[in-house]
């Protein structure tokens, strides 16, 4: 763990770190001025050989990023995508964010993956990359991720991650995705790429464990404040983001959970599970879909509580995720809802329903 001190506790079967002592003061440090999360409980896949993105185009709901290019002398920068990886039946096996830093066959594709789908991923990897032409690596011991959350963050990221050569103001500009690295090795630099994860501005910052290892304590004596999963989970809930895992699975369906429009490339050429996707955009729909619910002063419920009709009482829904959010002052939560329903009642009180 890069992160040590704090609380500790199980995630998706691997360590993290719970909290630091004082949620809310992370939580106040996040939203108001830095704190860094270490995220390396993710996994991470390097894919090489002289075919490598050819052959995870087949793979991948969307699009491999382009080659990178130097965007000031010593900088490298591009822009990460985000796909899914689904069955022929159109149902999850995880999403994923692409990286390249280099050429396809000696830099290699990095994967980004959350640790619920490492394993499906892995075995999918398997069965469908020819190694003649792919080969997947899994370096998650050897790669880390830590993210930077808070204003201040991109002024912090400018100075001790990219040693001034990208000012603050460029890096909060960047879209989602898109990504800096001083130098042109990740091994030896830091990849600092934005995320909206969570819903203050955000950077995770990629690079080699040992690296990172100095980078945390760095940070923290600059004074950025160490924060853990529990405040992680509570800004994730309150930018409405899903995590694979928690909020889908194996049996869901992209377009259920609203990830379709950043992770479905609906004009590249085929993928593994497009004719499910292409069917339901063009002559169907889904019967649920995951929306955020603010639930009030009520007690925090857990994830699986079942939600029912406001007047047949039938079951109509589900929560995956609720935290009490000091953002809207009650708790909210993400929760699958049948399609239709305006209100939903949870321990017999109503709750309205966003509607698209």
């Amino acid at each position: 763990m890069i992160a040590s001190g704090g609380v500790a506790t199980e995630y998706q079967g691997r360590p993290v770190i719970r909290h630091f002592g004082d949620p809310a003061a992370e939580y106040r440090a996040a939203t108001e001025e830095a704190a860094v999360f270490d995220r390396s409980h993710r996994g991470r896949l390097v894919i090489t050989g002289q075919a490598a993105g050819r052959m995870l185009e087949g793979i991948l709901t969307g699009r491999i990023p382009d080659s990178p290019s130097h965007v000031t002398d010593g900088v490298l920068g591009g822009l990460g995508t985000y796909h899914g990886v689904l069955t022929s039946k159109g149902k999850m096996i995880t999403d994923l964010w692409t990286i390249l830093t280099g050429s396809e066959d000696e830099a290699g594709i990095l994967l980004d993956i959350p640790v619920a789908g490492v394993t499906g991923l892995t075995e999918n990897l398997k069965k469908f990359l020819p190694p003649r032409f792919a080969i997947a690596e899994d370096v998650s011991g050897a790669v880390g991720m830590v993210t930077v959350v808070g204003p201040a963050a991109a002024e912090i990221l400018s100075r001790l991650a990219l040693g001034a050569c990208v000012q603050a103001g460029e890096l909060a500009r960047l879209p989602e995705g898109a990504w800096r690295l001083l130098g042109t090795d990740l091994m030896d630099g830091l990849l600092v790429m934005k995320t909206e994860d969570v819903w203050p501005e955000a950077y995770s910052v990629i690079g080699a464990t040992e690296v990172l290892q100095e980078f945390w304590k760095t940070l923290v004596s600059d004074g950025a404040a160490p924060a853990g999963l529990g405040v992680w989970s509570t800004l994730r809930v309150e930018a409405g983001r899903p995590v694979f895992g928690t909020d889908m699975d194996e049996q869901t369906i992209p377009i259920e959970a609203g990830i379709h429009k950043r992770s479905i490339d609906y004009e590249k050429g085929c993928f593994t599970g497009q004719e499910v996707i292409i069917r339901i955009r063009d002559r169907g729909h889904v019967n649920k879909s995951l929306k955020m619910l603010r639930f009030g002063d009520v007690p925090t419920p857990r994830s699986g509580t079942e939600l029912h009709d406001e007047d047949s009482d039938k079951v109509v829904g589900f929560i995956t995720s609720a935290v009490q959010s000091p953002k809207f002052g009650e708790v909210i939560g993400l929760a699958y809802v049948r399609r239709g329903c305006e209100v939903v009642t949870l321990h017999g009180q109503g709750v309205a329903v966003p509607q698209e």
